[in-house]
């Protein structure tokens, strides 16, 4: 089978939920047989500037990058507000993105043309002039519910401006689900809102596949003083969120002064100038790191306090793959459906949170079996390769039709 994943983002480095997301799933589609390859735009935001494409890609057949200028403007926000289209998606639509993929589809034939998110369905008219292939629209969240949930979180102006940007990506979601020949659906709980939403089209199941050989579980990390960790790219919104609550209403009230051995470390990708010059007592800012998995495995304990999002959160199946011991919010947690006290702790209030950081210093010694099942969870739901199997057999169905 011949496979042409469209990304809007070009999947590199390898360290956010939307870069693992794509990457094992292409990885794992080429060792089941296929031959895929990519078109992604590079943006200024995630840009690749090497001169041709990384070690970690060389999975892919053909990789094409078009660079696309979709910064977040102040004019062309405010002028968007007389458009009545989702600005979200405006951002994605690029002239030159469209002429290279009809240049890639007039001289390649696929069986699949694979878009990563809704933010692509725009070019789906471009495929079907241009190839018989089966499109997928693979969408990693419900977008608009994301927004909406960062909406309630914000103050009063940014509030009415993103409620309007959620309602507009909202009507552009339930219109455009249709596009494709088939939905492939991060969780459960996603594909359950699309058919309330209407969605006739066939849509499976799919989640977030990983290389359980490429993570080392490294126990010692549990034999040390009790550190937590938070990893994920610090220029997302629900992330910075979440962390900035949990700093204000978790560490410092209530587990800095608790606790004085405990120390806090915050990694992740373009962190924000304020979040380095913090002055909270034993919190550690990391910046971006090398290795994630090295990052993860040094610490025992990951904290996951996301109040706003949706799909399935990437950092939470690595951290389990290396047998950590993830304290997650029930958000965090959605299309993960492991169990609280077995394979995670769950916390969705400040008190909750400390009552969890508190049980893991008092009952040190089941933290390494906690993280024991939660790695043997993964390795039975989230095997890459089994993944991507799954998602073969819809394929061929589909393309049977």
């Amino acid at each position: 089978m011949r496979v042409l994943q469209l990304c809007k983002k070009y999947p590199y480095p390898i360290k956010d939920g939307e870069s693992v997301a794509i990457v094992y799933l292409s990885r794992a589609l080429q060792q089941c047989g296929c031959t895929v390859s990519l078109l992604a735009m590079n943006t200024r935001r995630h840009w690749y500037g090497g001169g041709g494409p990384p070690e970690a890609l060389e999975h892919y057949e053909r990789v094409h990058a078009v660079a696309v200028d979709n910064r977040i403007r102040l004019w062309s926000a405010v002028r968007n507000l007389f458009s009545g289209r989702s600005y979200h998606v405006e951002r994605f639509v690029s002239e030159a993105f469209a002429r290279r993929l009809a240049e890639i589809l007039q001289q390649e034939t696929f069986d699949v043309v694979l878009l990563e998110t809704i933010y692509l369905t725009p070019y789906v008219p471009l495929i079907r002039e241009h190839s018989r292939a089966c499109v997928a629209l693979r969408t990693h969240n419900v977008e608009s519910e994301i927004w909406e949930r960062i909406a309630a979180h914000s103050g009063f102006a940014k509030r009415q401006y993103l409620r309007l940007q959620a309602q507009r990506l909202k009507r552009f979601e339930q219109a455009h689900l249709h596009d494709g020949d088939i939905v492939v659906g991060i969780s459960e709980r996603d594909v359950a809102t699309f058919r309330a939403w209407g969605l006739q089209k066939p849509a499976v199941v799919v989640p977030i596949g990983v290389d359980m050989a490429a993570y080392v579980p490294d126990e010692n990390s549990f034999e040390q003083p009790l550190s937590l960790c938070f990893i994920g790219s610090l220029d997302w919104q629900p992330n910075l969120e979440g962390l900035q609550w949990f700093l204000d209403e978790v560490w410092a009230p209530l587990l800095a002064p608790a606790f004085p051995e405990l120390t806090l470390h915050i990694a992740g990708r373009n962190t924000p100038a304020w979040m380095r010059q913090l002055h909270l007592p034993r919190v550690h800012v990391h910046g971006e790191v090398p290795d994630a998995a090295v990052f993860l495995n040094a610490h025992p304990v990951l904290v996951v306090p996301l109040l706003s999002g949706g799909g399935m959160r990437a950092k939470i199946v690595e951290a389990m793959a290396l047998g950590r011991v993830v304290i997650s919010t029930s958000v965090g947690l959605e299309g993960i459906p492991a169990r609280h006290g077995a394979e995670v702790l769950v916390a969705d209030d400040a008190l909750a949170f400390a009552e969890a950081v508190r049980f893991c210093l008092e009952q040190a010694n089941q933290l390494v079996h906690i993280g024991r099942r939660a790695r043997a969870f993964c390795e039975a739901q989230f095997d890459h390769i089994h993944v991507a199997e799954q998602l073969l057999e819809a394929f061929q169905a589909e393309i049977k039709k």
